[in-house]
């Protein structure tokens, strides 16, 4: 689980250097696929180890959810180029209840009133982080409104993907690991396809060695994320999970403020609202 923190932490803050590349900016797509085929590498290894036994799907069966994890990757990749950490962290609360909404409205899930009320600041201090982070004239950090668009695209797919995820997984009667080992590889044929229409490939000489490792770091990060979430999911409680998820979401929050600076007294503010909601929310579903 500590592996699972540190890599998680670890990821975000190599990617936004990354994307400060100019560069490398320009190989999203590109990137994603990296880190798929990262994913695929791994999975298989730890398959034949029998940390879980593959089960083959016919690739139309799974296309969809397929073009919802290439999204689900990309779009806040995108948005960790535009925006500060502390922001693209904080916009991804929504996940959360955003993933309840589409529950309700496309599932006939039903939230009850205590989570809604915790819903409500949740918004609400995204909503006022968003305003004086980046809309704001006032504002001083280096968040766009293309950093808000693609954070707000970057959740709605996130919650489209990670609702699919169960479904899927129920309709074909397999787990996430079996269908992350299935996805995974067609993921990256048709990102590799988009790749000369959407990113400009720089020379070689170009790409400095600092750049290149923080490349590999990264693809690094995201193999002992893919690991150790096996062991999270398997060895530990619904509880002990989502307060790890917690600590994960203040420390790179607290991180990006520490070294990113430049956030005012009003975005602030709404950092500390949206996560009292988050906390608040987590406590009321788990006393369902």
């Amino acid at each position: 689980m500590l592996v699972n923190t540190f890599a998680t932490i670890g990821i975000v803050f190599t990617n936004k250097a990354i994307f400060s590349d100019r560069n490398l900016v320009k190989m999203p797509v590109s990137f994603a696929a990296f880190h798929f085929a990262c994913t695929s590498m791994t999975l298989f290894i730890v398959s034949r180890f029998g940390a879980f036994k593959p089960k083959a799907l016919r690739p139309l069966q799974i296309l969809p959810l397929c073009f919802a994890f290439c999204g689900n990757v990309i779009l806040p990749n995108l948005s960790l180029a535009f925006s500060s950490v502390t922001f693209y962290q904080l916009v991804r609360i929504l996940l959360t209840p955003g993933t309840a909404l589409l529950n309700y409205l496309f599932y006939n899930t039903t939230i009850s009133t205590k989570a809604i009320a915790a819903i409500v600041p949740i918004c609400v201090g995204v909503g006022i982080t968003t305003y004086y982070d980046a809309l704001s004239k006032t504002s001083t950090t280096n968040t766009s409104i293309w950093g808000v668009i693609f954070a707000l695209a970057g959740v709605t797919v996130s919650c489209v993907y990670t609702i699919w995820i169960g479904t899927f997984a129920k309709k074909y009667q397999v787990s996430s690991m079996q269908l992350l080992y299935n996805q995974a590889p067609w993921s990256v044929l048709m990102l590799l396809v988009c790749v000369p229409f959407s990113d400009t490939i720089p020379p070689f000489e170009e790409v400095s060695r600092h750049s290149m490792g923080l490349v590999l770091l990264s693809g690094a990060f995201a193999i002992l994320i893919n690991v150790s979430q096996f062991f999270i999911i398997h060895g530990t409680s619904a509880l002990t999970s989502t307060i790890v998820g917690h600590l994960k979401t203040c420390s790179i929050v607290s991180l990006g403020w520490f070294f990113g600076g430049k956030m005012n007294n009003m975005s602030l503010l709404g950092v500390i609202i949206a996560l009292g909601g988050i906390f608040t929310y987590s406590a009321i579903q788990q006393k369902k």
